[in-house]
């Protein structure tokens, strides 16, 4: 016997027994050591911080991760999988920083370093309890026993050791060059931090500013048209004005055609050049062309400083050697500057006609393009604004309350506007919707700003990042090339370092006397320095040393170019590198297990985590791995689409449109949350996520899956089936049988190969397709089987079939919904053999027997219900119940094969379609839309039905709906379903012929021991009814 099942399942009390068995069973360990000594396969868990709770996108990364690692196991592979938590970087620090009310980097260090980093790593583990119990919720697998933590010195001292690797090959430098800055954090971003942080629709000023023209510059143009008893200005566009005062030249495109454009302003003229291809975009006032140029006779004109250097107080630079990559800013001291400060036009090939007015504004403090024409052009360098964002510098014609320093740069903005307004150098104003970036972290514009940096020379290994994704499948497979590819086509050096305090120290020391370098590549290479004798160096030398800062910080050695002492430069490193050292990090490489990349356990078999990681996680792998070992760090990478919410809006806390993860799992458990993540799209789609999908999905196809189960074991245990004790059957097999075990076998094939394509989406909906036949075809034409009372060999095989599609289900189905599966398994299969594997998941994965896998049957019977399904359309269209037979379907198959195959499936169309036979004609014309007949068509199939009623048919279709109400009685009475009943009738004599005429025929489909006619006795349960016109009485009453 097996256990009963409610056809009525409730999701989340069934998984909670699951769970408590797994755990009490040690399942997953289980299924990892089982395999142990076998192939491994190697998945890399991208770390996330555990400051915060999971999100809904969170589930669509496990679950998806989950299924390949199950998968891999029931093949045979050894599949271990190890947690692991990002533990470091600005996601923490700004938490902590809110937490204690401090707002700068001056506040932290007035709190004390080492106090706020206590609190770093007390706060990142504030929710990793809730992370662990929606990871073992949702049935995702891995050791949560034993992560990796990237705040653990072994952790951090491998990546010291990558670091010394890189730096031994060169490929770290201190730079000093534009880079994305956050005023906020104060901290520098690398570009693929400032990829995730990319805001549409961001409000900014567009506008467009004139710089004047010296004197000289204009009597330069005069053959070209100009006049000189007008202002003549060049117009350039910007949407930072808060950079002006930085603007030290103007960029115009050689090739290109400009213009000398009079232009009436108000009751005034002026003289504008701009390119001319811009022209009727920028000036919005009349004009009048008064002479053409080319950019390269506008290059090298002069004109007059916005901001006058000679009367703001600028700390001026300028670049001393255009020929030199290197920086070479030299102070332009007070003595040195000119009295009549101007600047020149230079040709640039960044500019473009797409936007603005061909002319570019350039402040080589503020742009990568700005600083390498500084560089190129020898220009004035001007830093007016400091790393927090805020203005440096005093206009002195201005009145106090309308000074500009101090102010946040955004803040500054309309305050030099009206200064420029006032003294008519703004053309005009208006706001613009553009993108910007903005930090990741916290919401803050970034400025890009010219600051000394370290960096990983990863241009160097350009080809190579690109020649190494070539070996990386990825899923879907135009990632490769497209968002990832051009990445790594437009790769830049990656700002590796951070000024802030919780991450891993940036392990290089620095002379304080000769400035000597040299990178230190793990503790004991540390330990083997002239140490200073400081707290630090004694804990050091007893391994008792907390690598962090700051203390790490308190480590000095003598320098062996010269007598100073080393001591750490203060910066730590990005925590992107963090998590893309994990392959190597996670396991103490090298100073431990050394063998990682010979014993299976590198490069990753699969990854996989959300499209945005392509900048990120995706990208800290790839490069690592490129920089030191010259191959991918993984293989196959599923790349997840985002998820939106039901309206397809990003989901935020202001919106109100969060999902709660814990909400849907307790409301319609993990299994249908899992199904729906894998097949309601593929998974590199966008997904909108809606609660009615998991509905949809739990209707469709798990409660039909339930189901399916559900009338097993409730016929199996009425006529106490045993399988395999029924002996040969096999022979007894119907076309029905081996039709739905052909689909078995190939469903499995589609399954395996889905799977093994990285493609769960097309294997799950695959899986939905036979769950349907199984349920809506096989079952409904086998009901008969398992109703009838005799135990023969065609009901043994029916049986026998069900069985093993259920049980081979459970297998297949094993990796998405786990815990369906292990309650099926353990009903099924552990209730009676006790010496079969304790779960599912410690069993082989099905493998396809293709001998039994018949593609004609296959074809014939998808054309049969095919048929039963626009048979069903024509019936509803003329209105006639499928309860009523029918005398005949016609179909107009040409196919002689076909109409042999449907003519051997033909008791499967007839009853399907309650009708009594089966005609092929040549021409469907003959039927459609003919008196007589129902009609429906689909390609060249047509399908019609005779719709004439005789006597004879009406009396079977009214025996139909007789049946049809004992059986609702039966169920509203609350009788079990094989109750033996007595049935008692009252009708005319149109009810009486039809019970006499199929009295058989109702005894057997209703269980009814009597069909008596009359009144009812005082216990039974009574109905009345209205059947074809015709007042029917029904009672029903339990057999005692």
């Amino acid at each position: 016997m097996f256990k009963p099942v409610n056809s009525r399942v409730n999701y989340p009390e069934m998984e909670q027994e699951v769970l408590r068995f797994w755990q009490d069973q040690s399942i997953f360990k289980k299924s990892v050591e089982s395999r142990e000594g076998n192939e491994q396969f190697t998945i890399f868990e991208g770390p996330p911080t555990a400051n915060g709770k999971p999100g809904i996108h969170h589930v669509l990364a496990r679950v998806f991760k989950d299924i390949l690692p199950r998968y891999k196991t029931m093949q045979g592979y050894y599949t271990p999988r190890k947690a692991g938590w990002d533990t470091h970087g600005l996601p923490v620090e700004l938490e902590v920083e809110k937490e204690l009310g401090l707002k700068s980097k001056p506040d932290i260090e007035a709190y004390g370093v080492a106090e706020f980093n206590a609190k770093c790593r007390e706060g990142v583990l504030k929710y990793i309890d809730d992370w662990n119990d929606l990871t073992k919720r949702i049935g995702y697998w891995t050791d949560l026993d034993h992560p990796y933590m990237t705040f653990d010195n072994d952790y951090i001292e491998s990546c010291w050791w990558i670091l010394k690797q890189l730096w031994d090959k060169n490929y770290i430098y201190k730079g000093y060059r534009v880079t994305p800055h956050c005023p906020r954090c104060s901290t520098s971003l690398s570009s693929h931090e400032v990829a995730q942080g990319y805001k549409e629709d961001t409000d900014d000023p567009s506008v467009f500013v004139k710089f004047k023209l010296t004197k000289d510059s204009i009597e330069e143009l005069a053959s070209s048209g100009i006049r000189n008893f007008l202002p003549a200005y060049l117009l350039a566009w910007t949407t930072t004005p808060w950079t002006l005062p930085g603007n030290t030249a103007l960029a115009i495109a050689a090739a290109d055609e400009y213009v000398i454009a009079e232009v009436e302003v108000g009751e005034r003229k002026e003289q504008l050049i701009l390119a001319k291809a811009r022209l009727d975009e920028a000036i919005t006032d009349p004009y009048e062309i008064t002479g053409t140029l080319t950019g390269k006779q506008l290059a090298g004109l002069k004109y007059e400083p916005l901001f006058n250097p000679a009367k703001v107080s600028f700390d001026v630079m300028r670049f001393s050697d255009a020929s030199d990559a290197k920086t070479n800013l030299e102070e332009v001291k007070r003595s040195d500057k000119p009295k009549d400060w101007t600047y020149p036009v230079i040709p640039g090939d960044f500019v473009t006609m797409d936007d603005g007015t061909g002319i570019v504004h350039i402040a080589p403090a503020f742009g990568e393009a700005d600083y390498q024409a500084g560089q190129q052009n020898g220009l004035y360098f001007i830093q007016p604004v400091d790393l927090s964002g805020k203005m440096t510098v005093s206009i002195p014609w201005l009145e106090e309350d309308s000074d500009i320093k101090g102010k946040f740069v955004k803040g500054a903005d309309p305050r030099i506007l009206t200064d420029l307004q006032e003294r008519d150098l703004l053309y005009r104003s208006e706001r613009i919707k553009h993108t910007y970036p903005f930090c990741w972290r916290c919401n803050t514009p970034l400025l890009y700003y010219a600051k000394s940096s370290w960096y990983i020379k990863t241009t160097a290994v350009k080809d190579a990042l690109i020649k190494n994704n070539e070996r990386i499948n990825w899923y879907p497979e135009h990632i490769k090339k497209g968002r990832f590819g051009d990445w790594l086509e437009n790769n830049v050096d990656w700002a590796v370092s951070r000024e802030r305090y919780w991450g891993t120290p940036l392990p290089v020391w620095q002379c304080d006397v000769c400035g000597a370098q040299e990178c230190v590549g793990g503790t004991q290479e540390l330990k083997g320095k002239r140490l200073d004798q400081t707290d630090g160096a004694m804990k050091l030398l007893t391994d008792e040393l907390d690598l962090h800062r700051p203390y790490v910080d308190d480590i000095a050695f003598g320098c062996k170019q010269c007598s100073g002492t080393m001591h750490r430069v203060p910066e730590v490193i990005d925590c992107w590198f963090d998590s893309g050292a994990m392959p190597l990090s996670q396991w103490h490489y090298p100073f431990d297990n050394d063998t990682i990349r010979q014993d299976g356990r590198f490069p990753a078999d699969f990854i996989c985590e959300a499209v945005d990681q392509t900048r990120g996680w995706f990208y800290s792998l790839h490069a690592i791995s490129t920089l030191l070992f010259d191959e991918p760090s993984y293989r196959n990478v599923i790349c997840l689409g985002l998820i939106l919410d039901s309206k397809g809006e990003k989901m935020s806390k202001s919106k109100k449109n969060i999902v709660e993860p814990w909400a849907m799992v307790d409301k319609y458990g993990a299994d249908p949350l899992r199904w729906y993540m894998y097949t309601s799209t593929t998974p590199g789609n966008v997904r909108r996520f809606a609660e009615d999908g998991i509905k949809e999905v739990s209707r469709k196809f798990l409660m039909t899956l339930w189901n399916t189960y559900s009338f097993f074991v409730m016929y199996a245990n009425i006529d106490n089936f045993e399988p395999g004790k029924g002996g040969a059957f096999t022979q007894y097999r119907s076309d029905l049988d081996k039709w739905i075990l052909s689909e078995l076998h190939q469903l499995t094939h589609d399954i395996t190969q889905g799977l093994d394509n990285y493609d769960p989406t097309t294997a799950g909906r695959k899986a939905e397709g036979f769950v349907d036949a199984l349920s809506n075809w096989y079952i409904r034409q086998s009901r008969r089987r398992f109703w009838k009372s005799e135990s023969d060999m065609d009901k043994l095989a029916a049986y026998e079939t069900l069985y093993e599609c259920l049980v081979t289900l459970s297998k297949l189905m094993a990796p998405f919904v786990p815990f369906i599966a292990e309650e099926i398994y353990q009903n099924l299969v552990l209730s009676l053999d006790t010496d079969a594997p304790e779960s599912v998941h410690l069993t082989d994965f099905p493998k396809a027997n293709t001998s039994l896998i018949d593609e004609k049957l296959s074809v014939h019977t998808r054309t049969a219900m095919k048929v039963a399904s626009l048979g069903r359309s024509a019936r509803s269209k003329a209105g006639i119940k499928v309860r009523q037979p029918l005398a005949k379907v016609i179909l107009n198959i040409r196919s002689e094969e076909m109409q042999q195959g449907l003519i051997k499936l033909a008791p499967q169309v007839l009853n399907e379609l309650n009708v009594k036979s089966i005609d092929f004609i040549d021409d469907g014309n003959d039927v459609i839309d003919k008196e007589g007949y129902a009609t429906t068509s689909e390609g060249e199939l047509v399908v019609a039905l005779t719709t004439n009623v005789s006597q004879e048919l009406a009396d079977e279709g009214m025996a139909r709906e007789l049946v049809h109400r004992i059986q609702n009685m039966r169920k509203s009475a609350g009788f079990e379903i094989a109750d033996h009943i007595l049935t008692y009738y009252q009708g005319n004599d149109d009810v009486k012929r039809v019970m006499d005429g199929h009295n058989d025929y109702v005894k057997q489909e209703t269980l009814s021991a009597e069909l008596n006619a009359g009144p009812p006795s005082e216990e039974a349960y009574v109905q009345s009814y209205k059947i074809q016109d015709t007042e029917v009485i029904l009672a029903v009453k339990r057999q005692k």
